[in-house]
């Protein structure tokens, strides 16, 4: 997305920008994400589901009627993984500055899951900056970067 500069309140000028991820960072705490098929056994089980219901429908009798709640109900279960991915994407949020004559440089970054959480994150940063100096806080996924 858009980088963003905000003025610290000791006097330093802050970039602040969101960037969506499209491979999932490794971290150490993910480990059940280790042992996933990965994008091979997705599209294998995606083709399969969609040969399935492609074979499906075309062997449908002329006669057998399907109404219009099992159709919606069956492009909600398609869409709902799809969708569910694409608004669970992590994103990286960064806050970096050049320092100033007497601050060093600083560097944080942070993962965020949701385009809606990290929007949120970053007007959280930039409100810290602006009152604090500095974008963490407590309870912050942003980290100090050396």
């Amino acid at each position: 997305m858009g980088t963003k500069t905000v003025a610290g309140n000791d006097g330093r000028t802050w970039s602040i920008r969101r960037n969506i991820e499209w491979s999932v960072p490794a971290t150490g705490d993910d480990f059940e994400h280790d042992v996933d098929g990965g994008r091979g056994a997705a599209v294998l089980i995606l083709s399969a589901l969609t040969i399935f219901w492609i074979i499906l429908l075309v062997w449908t009798p002329a006669q057998v009627h399907i109404p219009w709640y099992l159709w919606t109900l069956g492009v909600v279960i398609v869409l709902f993984f799809p969708l569910r991915w694409w608004l669970r994407r992590p994103w990286t949020v960064v806050a970096e500055t050049a320092g100033s004559y007497d601050l060093p440089a600083e560097r944080w970054t942070g993962l965020v899951r949701g385009g809606a959480k990290a929007r949120e994150e970053l007007r959280i940063v930039e409100r810290r900056l602006r009152t604090l100096g500095t974008p963490g806080h407590a309870d912050s996924p942003l980290q100090p970067v050396n």
